[in-house]
């Protein structure tokens, strides 16, 4: 067959031919957040959404009990077909329409009214969306506990393991392997902390938001009377959805005030990006030339059998580099008109599920990185020496502006550099032929060695490392 023939081929259109398996996404790929962020996941998500309804509309009289329990029993997602369902949603826009339908017809007749009532879609799907955001969320947050756990027992270790710091990608003043890992540390913490603070509210509001339907359901079903009791509103519906739900009882419906989802969008690409600085500072300091790091189990080479590639960190930056971008979508979702928006609403649920595998991908390989770094102090302590000196020109400028004052020291430390570097020696062997630093050339000697000058960064990692870790995350139902 010709490259022309494999082209024109028509594209198979099966299920099993359409389904993400994760080819070309190996961040999120087997991950324990790309099961629970599957398309399985949400219907089961939204079937849960569904029967909850039901649930709390039978505990304030509004539904017979044995009607919630049957809508409860028949809502498990391996009874339904998600592909039809997926095809069929595209006449209406969205899954719930079918997936009510389908739910519906495999209920006895007495319970079948009882599905759906009152609700629009989006009161479904928002609410599946923040169930699965909900049970996502802690499996996401154990594996930045661990890594934080991991780091911080590497910052504990090599609090005082000195480095050279690199600004602007050059030698700067020393540090040490300690403060780094702390700070990477502290930026995993920060993250844990806005997950922990995302609040994931239950949707309910109905058609337009103001829960008229649920109030008339109420108003008529109590003029009729019920045996269970006479039936509440729509507010105290809201209550008790949500706590069916475990979620959050929201003060009002948000179908056009999307805060819980642009919060919930930021937090991600903000753990995206802090994992994402430990990346390529990993990347950085595993090249050939530095080799201070090395990842534990590198990735091999299709074409060069000697290279160990520091895979797990270049997976995290893909991931870092792509968040931003769909966090913005999320954000600009908050510009929703009307009482429903057209097209905003829709952008947020695969986007909001790539996010949610990109931090959970990078998570898992965050936690697998740290965890098998090797930490490479000789050549920490061979490339401190590299500039012969130079690294430690800060602390030279200020010892000898006390001894000559502050623009002699300057002009002198300056002329010193530029010969040290140009003729290739040491920063001391130069400042050793300087007449007026006669008599002091054991005092440079100490001066220039770039291990005794690390500033309070052993003090920094130790109050680094009194933050916490963190509990679990309030989030889940």
């Amino acid at each position: 067959m010709t490259s022309d023939d494999a082209l024109a081929r028509p594209a198979d259109a099966s299920p099993d031919a359409v389904a993400d398996l994760g080819l070309l996404s190996p961040v999120r790929v087997a991950s324990d957040v790309e099961a629970a962020t599957g398309d399985r996941a949400f219907l089961q998500a939204m079937l849960d959404a569904e029967a909850a309804l039901t649930r709390a509309q039978a505990t304030l009289g509004d539904a017979p009990r044995g009607a919630a329990d049957a809508v409860t029993a028949a809502a498990h997602a391996d009874r339904f077909d998600v592909r039809d369902i997926a095809v069929r949603a595209r006449r209406g826009g969205n899954p719930v329409i079918p997936l009510a339908a389908d739910l519906t017809a495999a209920l006895p007749a007495d319970a079948a009214p009882y599905v759906h009532r009152g609700a629009t879609s989006q009161d479904i799907m928002d609410t599946a969306t923040m169930l699965v955001a909900a049970r996502t969320l802690p499996l996401l947050a154990a594996d930045l506990r661990r890594t934080a756990d991991t780091l911080g027992r590497l910052a504990e270790a090599h609090r005082a393991t000195p480095m050279p710091g690199r600004t602007l990608t050059q030698h700067a003043v020393p540090t040490t392997f300690g403060l780094k890992a702390a700070g990477w540390r502290h930026l995993v913490l920060d993250g844990l902390e806005r997950l922990s603070a995302v609040r994931l509210p239950a949707q309910l509001g109905g058609a337009a938001g103001t829960l008229a339907a649920f109030e008339t359901r109420a108003g008529t079903t109590a003029a009729l009377g019920t045996p269970t009791g006479t039936p509440a509103g729509g507010p105290a519906l809201l209550a008790a959805y949500a706590r069916e739900l475990g979620l959050a009882e929201p003060v009002l419906p948000w179908h056009t005030l999307r805060t819980p989802v642009a919060d919930l969008g930021s937090a991600l690409g903000f753990v995206c990006g802090a994992l994402g600085k430990l990346a390529v500072d990993v990347l950085v300091l595993s090249r050939t030339e530095i080799g201070e790091l090395a990842e534990g189990s590198g990735g091999d080479s299709s074409a060069m059998p000697h290279k160990s590639n520091p895979v797990r960190a270049a997976l995290i930056t893909s991931a870092a580099r792509q968040a931003p971008a769909l966090a913005a979508v999320l954000t600009s979702a908050l510009t929703a008109e009307d009482e429903r928006p057209a097209g905003a609403w829709h952008a947020e649920w695969q986007t909001l599920r790539a996010l949610l595998r990109l931090a959970g991908g990078a998570a898992r390989d965050a936690a697998e990185l740290v965890d098998s770094l090797r930490v490479l102090s000789a050549r920490m302590h061979d490339n401190l020496h590299v500039t012969g000196g130079l690294i430690v020109s800060e602390r030279l400028a200020v010892e000898l502006g006390a001894l000559l004052g502050r623009q002699p020291a300057r002009e002198l430390l300056t002329r010193a550099a530029h010969r040290a570097a140009a003729e290739r020696r040491s920063l001391a062997a130069v400042l050793a032929e300087e007449p007026a630093l006669a008599g002091h050339l054991d005092r440079m000697s100490r001066l220039t060695d770039p291990t005794t000058y690390l500033g309070a960064a052993a003090a920094l990692v130790d109050r680094a490392l009194a933050r916490k870790t963190g509990s679990e995350h309030r989030n889940h139902p």
